[in-house]
C-alpha cells in the first residue's frame, strides 16, 4: 500500500481520487503536479503528509481556496499574516487549523512534527521568510 508521505493524493472533479507519482521534495514536483491537474481548476485538492523538525524557510499563499492543516504527531505553530496582524496558532496532535485563501502562512516546528495538508494548490505562491 502506498504511504501518503511518499505518494500524495489528488482529489479531482467527479469526486475522483488519484494516487500521484512519488514526492521528491523538490519544487519542480509541484510544477509537474500543477500541470497534470490544471483541468480540475480551483476545485482540485492536493492531499499530502509532511514531517518537519525545524521552522519553514518560506511563506506560502494559496489564492484560490482554503488549506486544512491537521497535525498528526508533535506540535506545530502555524503563523498567518492577517489584515489585522500576525496570528500564531499552536496545534497539537489531532488539532487542525485552516489557512484561508489568499493568506500568507508559514510554520514553526516544535521538535518532530507530522501534519496532513489538504490544499487548493492552484496558483500557489512562495516567498522567503
Amino acid at each position: 500500500m502506498p504511504k501518503l508521505s511518499k505518494h500524495p493524493i489528488h482529489l479531482g472533479l467527479g469526486a475522483k481520487a488519484h494516487v500521484l507519482p512519488e514526492f521528491t521534495g523538490e519544487m519542480s514536483w509541484y510544477g509537474t503536479y500543477a500541470q497534470s491537474t490544471a483541468s480540475d481548476g480551483a476545485e482540485g485538492r492536493l492531499v499530502t503528509e509532511h514531517r518537519f523538525t525545524e521552522p519553514w524557510s518560506m511563506w506560502e499563499m494559496h489564492p484560490v481556496g482554503d488549506e486544512v492543516v491537521l497535525v498528526t504527531q508533535g506540535e506545530l505553530v502555524l503563523v498567518q499574516e492577517l489584515p489585522e496582524g500576525e496570528s500564531r496558532i499552536a496545534l497539537k496532535a489531532g488539532e487542525y487549523a485552516i489557512n484561508p485563501a489568499g493568506v500568507w502562512h508559514t510554520a514553526d516546528a516544535e521538535g518532530s512534527v507530522t501534519a496532513l495538508f489538504i490544499t487548493a494548490g492552484m496558483g500557489t505562491e512562495h516567498r522567503g521568510r
